[in-house]
């Protein structure tokens, strides 16, 4: 007799699959960040691609990225989200981003880089080896896209791919503190974060943008994507 073992994240696969055909939303993939940007011309006019992800000014293919663009049955966009691997060159994410971090600044604001910093924690000094970085990530306000339920589904869905294209060390991402403060870290996924770990202050202004580091290892995302998902079960009722 022969078992069948399921790879990490199968089962999770297949439930996410069938909640959102039920929905009538169909996943876009893909590795072309110009293609991506003129999607997003025509699905967010007025949005402006985040510097991590911006064709001019990275090396962006199909071995290092990938967008996710989620489209109602009429072809509207209600989701993105995007990945890459980062050139860590056998450094810690950690020491990457002691300067490297001036790459990832929120998007539409004039920044002041001067003073701005990046204050690295035990995690992200004991990252090496195949790190990726996770952003791009929205969902329309239009609809009934809000819930937990999505972004629990839609931010797995990018894991999984992740997984499954790089069997990254480590995954990680920026999150604003009133946002981590809410709980979109939990709902979305991520199992660690390091408070204060990015301080961006807007030219002009005194008061500074906190931005907490989410992240997880590839243990932590195996973990994740082989966890029952009530979310999706309440969602596909």
């Amino acid at each position: 007799m022969s078992i069948l073992s399921l790879e990490p994240g199968d089962r999770f696969f297949a439930a996410g699959m069938n909640v959102l055909q039920e929905a009538g939303i169909s996943l876009r993939l893909g590795t072309d960040f110009d293609e991506y940007k003129e999607i997003l011309s025509q699905g967010r006019p007025g949005y402006v691609i985040g510097d991590p992800f911006d064709p001019n000014l990275h090396k962006l293919d199909e071995t290092n990225s990938f967008w996710v663009v989620g489209q109602e049955a009429d072809g509207k966009i209600m989701h993105t989200q995007a990945m890459r691997v980062l050139p860590l060159r056998n450094k810690s994410l950690g020491e990457y981003l002691r300067y490297g971090f001036r790459q990832f600044p929120p998007p539409s604001l004039d920044i002041d880089f001067e003073r701005s910093r990046f204050r690295s924690g035990p995690g992200s000094q004991n990252m090496f080896g195949t790190v990726c970085y996770h952003g791009e990530y929205w969902i329309s306000p239009d609809g009934p896209y809000r819930g937990e339920g999505w972004s629990a589904l839609l931010g797995r869905m990018a894991f999984l791919m992740a997984l499954k294209t790089w069997d990254p060390d480590y995954l990680f991402g920026f999150m604003a503190k009133p946002v981590a403060h809410k709980g979109f870290m939990a709902r979305h996924g991520y199992m660690h974060c390091e408070p204060g770990a990015l301080r961006w202050y807007i030219k002009g202004r005194q008061d500074a943008l906190e931005g907490f580091l989410v992240y997880m290892s590839g243990e932590d995302l195996r973990y994740i994507l082989e966890l029952p998902m009530a979310d999706l079960e309440l969602q596909a009722a």
